[in-house]
């Protein structure tokens, strides 16, 4: 596993080397051809995602449209990590956009390393915070913006 597309993914940005070494240990890879789902909404979540090679589209279905993509992620970009830390189903679909090599980490993987090292949780969790919390800000912008056009 290579270390610096870890150190890319915003939830591992903070780690030093050794760390990322230790979450190196508990990754996989998986290869996704061309527009194969990797999950869908509503589905258990029980691992996150790191872009490694190729994109993959984030995007919900909306009644009486269809698909809207969200997103479109690039090597380097987290994914899947909501659901790894609440517990909750998956908010979105997330597509193969092209041909992809994702590198991922299973919840209960995850959980046993966050446990045992303390300070690399710590580091983690304060990342997946700042995290959320841009996105949350790019949201509410988006809605202000939306509101401010009147189309409500």
């Amino acid at each position: 596993m290579d270390r610096d597309l870890l150190k890319q993914a915003a939830i591992f940005s903070e780690l030093d080397a050794e760390e990322l070494l230790r979450v190196a240990e508990i990754c996989k890879e998986q290869r996704f051809p061309s527009g194969q789902t990797i999950f869908k909404e509503g589905e258990p979540g029980n691992r996150l995602y790191i872009v490694a090679e190729g994109d993959v589209r984030i995007s919900r279905q909306v009644p009486g449209s269809g698909e809207e993509a969200l997103s479109i992620l690039k090597p380097g970009a987290c994914f899947g990590e909501m659901s790894v830390f609440d517990r909750f189903e998956r908010s979105t679909d997330a597509i193969a956009n092209t041909d992809c090599v994702l590198v991922t980490i299973a919840r209960p993987d995850f959980e046993i390393l966050l446990d045992f090292d303390h300070e690399l949780a710590t580091k983690v969790l304060r990342s997946v915070v700042r995290l959320l919390c841009q996105r949350l800000r790019a949201t509410n912008e988006s809605l202000r913006s939306f509101l401010s056009m009147g189309m409500f």
